[in-house]
């Protein structure tokens, strides 16, 4: 068999198995499960989501492959950069997190399942135009999660949360967004990395895809994916040590110890600063993901974004079989005073988070 780089890239390996029944597995593309295929699935079958929720997710997906597009532009299309503008918690924007945000917003205010949309780039949520036919869910998302490694190749994301809006009749409002995470109907994320993945749950489980780019359409590739219950490694921004709260640190402290510390066994850190990726590999080989609230502000609970960034990752990780909290109490039953409201967050393999969180109650 030849393996040279010559044969790979001139497509002359056969990669099918000598075998006849394997050669027929290999060849066979009708064995592939795609996104569309499992969710009207979960539509039939398992009766998880209405068809409307079904044709929403379909367009979220569309929208993050035009994004993967962009991403996988960068330079050559002008796609890096600061774009000369800031958000409304006041950070620089990239040029692709105004081009994500803006792919977003269009590819679903006409189709008919949204009552409204909210944003983290933007100040206010917008309200589906009366153009258009109004639904009944509430779509918001973070456009491009992680844009700080934009320019140095590094993967980022995408993550969304959908709501069902309790004012279907009447005009929506900020407060129909102010629901706790228990009311999320789905949750999901997009990683633009090698290769483009879809992490997706109904509340059936937590299920990825893979975008297929010669066939543009996204294939099941994991199923039903858990999080180890215990772990040896921690993802937290460490140069931030001296400003965390006494049960960080000393949480912290025990796994920088390993073996002849009270844990007994050596953690490795891991630390990506995009949300998308730090999840992205508990969720394949488990860890805990730590964001705490520090001293240099005060008055605020936390870093990341309750709605935006929190309550869909808090879904997905529960969903796996992981937890979730804000040091005090479990991520999905805060209720959101604001629509930007930010929280400290605290999940992954189930055992670590209930050890912080536990040192925090004491």
């Amino acid at each position: 068999m030849d393996f040279s780089a010559k044969s790979l890239i001139a497509g002359q390996y056969n990669w099918a198995s000598p075998t006849p029944s394997a050669t027929r597995s290999i060849a066979c593309p009708m064995r592939r499960t795609t996104l569309t295929q499992f969710l009207v699935e979960q539509q039939r079958s398992a009766r998880a989501i209405k068809p409307e929720l079904r044709l929403l997710i379909e367009v979220v997906a569309r929208a993050c492959k035009a994004i993967a597009v962009n991403v996988g532009k960068g330079a050559l299309a002008g796609m890096l950069g600061n774009a000369g503008t800031e958000n409304v918690q006041g950070e620089a924007q990239k040029k692709l997190d105004v081009i994500s945000n803006e792919i977003l917003m269009e590819a679903n205010e006409w189709g008919g399942h949204l009552a409204g949309m909210a944003s983290e780039e933007m100040e206010t949520f917008h309200e589906i135009p009366s153009r258009y036919p109004k639904g009944e869910y509430l779509l918001l998302f973070d456009p491009l999660d992680g844009s700080s490694n934009i320019d140095v190749n590094v993967s980022i994301g995408t993550i969304f949360s959908v709501l069902k809006s309790s004012d279907e009749l009447g005009p929506v409002t900020e407060k129909s967004f102010l629901l706790p995470g228990t009311s999320q109907v789905a949750a999901g994320y997009a990683v633009y990395g090698p290769t483009t993945l879809l992490v997706l749950t109904v509340g059936t489980g937590v299920h990825c895809f893979t975008l297929d780019r010669e066939m543009g359409s996204w294939v099941l590739t994991q199923s039903n994916m858990t999080i180890p219950e215990d772990t040896k490694e921690f993802a937290i921004n460490m140069s931030n040590m001296r400003h965390w709260e006494p049960p960080v640190k000393r949480y912290v402290d025990e796994l920088l110890q390993g073996k002849e510390g009270p844990r007994g066994k050596d953690f490795n850190m891991r630390w990506v600063a995009s949300m998308v990726a730090d999840v992205h590999r508990i969720l394949t080989r488990g860890g805990i993901f730590m964001y705490p609230r520090d001293k240099r502000e005060p008055d605020k609970p936390g870093k990341l974004r309750l709605m935006y960034e929190a309550n869909p990752m808090s879904f997905i990780v529960e969903q796996a079989g992981g937890a979730a909290t804000n040091g005090h109490q479990r991520i999905l039953d805060v209720r959101p005073g604001k629509l930007h409201e930010r929280v400290s967050v605290i999940l992954g393999s189930k055992n670590e988070v209930e050890r912080v969180t536990s040192y925090h109650l004491a």
